[in-house]
């Protein structure tokens, strides 16, 4: 079923077409599909800055480009499905991220698939190489070796005497569980018992949470489409069980996260509009290399904090990018 997308663009204008006005333009306009994994709720603000990004290189929807936007709200299901549905649409991209990157993949090799924030494109097959990804993907990892390790750290920093912590991924999506093992494996020489929590929908994260008994101190959160989907759930979840928790971007403490540490995901949607504008202009993803983040932000949520009860040391507070009130 076809769903319009109300987008709230930076600075505050809404940017939206009549279904009607879009079928006109098909035949005229080169189209982008944009297939979301998670739900408009958890990324409109990404899918702002990337529409934004567009308006600024000259692609202005109804004018000189054509959108078709659609949210698999972390249905594994939605991602097959609409990934068919932009095919035969014959859109002239796909942007996506995460999991329904490998949908989309195996739907078309033929149209440009560009992916906003993937992990380990390169190990999973997605590419070729990050520097020539060699077939119709690219786009920006997420992956760093370092990530899960200073996650890590700075949950026993902000939480002294963390010896119990919970891991919360989805079990369908191989490069979250690669995550999982790797927190598992820096925490056992530290003396952390790790509790691995396996999703594969919605419908599991009550479960998960009862199983946990009060036996985590803390809850690791590694992202991907359907956590993200859920993370209103997972956070309410969390809080009644006053388990802190970490996410790897802000956008999840907005939902009551108590603190993150990654890229700056708006930065990495606004590139991603960048690697359309080369596509539409001619270039080819397989010429296009895979970017990766510098730059990694530590945020913290200070109302969540207090929710929990939990008092984060000023010293800690000090090292954060972003507080928020």
């Amino acid at each position: 079923m076809r769903r319009r997308a109300f987008i709230t663009l930076l600075g505050g204008a809404a940017a939206t077409w009549p279904l009607a006005a879009r079928a006109q333009q098909a035949g005229k306009l080169p189209t982008i599909g944009y297939l979301g994994g998670a739900t408009p709720s958890a990324m409109s603000q990404l899918l702002a800055a990337f529409v934004q990004r567009l308006r600024e290189l000259g692609w202005i929807e109804g004018r000189t480009v054509a959108f078709e936007i659609r949210w698999a709200e972390g249905s594994s299901e939605r991602f097959a499905e609409i990934a068919a549905e932009f095919v035969r649409m014959k859109v002239d991209v796909i942007v996506t991220s995460g999991p329904p990157v490998f949908a989309a993949k195996k739907a078309t090799s033929v149209i440009p698939i560009v992916f906003a924030t993937v992990a380990d494109p390169l190990s999973t097959g997605l590419v070729a190489s990050l520097a020539r990804p060699g077939g119709n993907v690219t786009g920006l990892s997420i992956t760093s070796p370092e990530l899960a390790g200073k996650r890590l750290e700075l949950l026993r920093d902000a939480i002294p005497g963390l010896r119990q912590l919970a891991i919360m991924a989805n079990a369908n999506y191989p490069p979250s569980m690669r995550e999982v093992d790797e927190v598992e494996a820096l925490a056992r020489p530290l003396g952390i018992e790790t509790i691995a929590l396996k999703i594969r929908q919605s419908a599991d994260i009550a479960s998960t949470f009862e199983t946990l008994n009060d036996r985590a101190q803390a809850l690791y959160v590694v992202g991907e489409s359907l956590t993200s989907a859920n993370q209103v759930r997972i956070n309410s979840f969390a809080l009644a069980a006053r388990l802190p928790t970490m996410y790897p971007n802000r956008e999840r403490l907005e939902a009551g996260g108590l603190m993150s540490y990654g890229p700056n995901f708006p930065s990495l949607y606004r590139r991603a509009g960048d690697f359309v504008d080369k596509i539409l202009r001619g270039a080819k993803p397989a010429d296009i290399p895979v970017e990766q983040p510098t730059k990694f932000d530590l945020s913290v949520n200070l109302g969540t904090a207090k929710a929990l009860r939990l008092k984060i040391p000023e010293a800690f507070l000090l090292r954060a990018d972003e507080v928020i009130e």
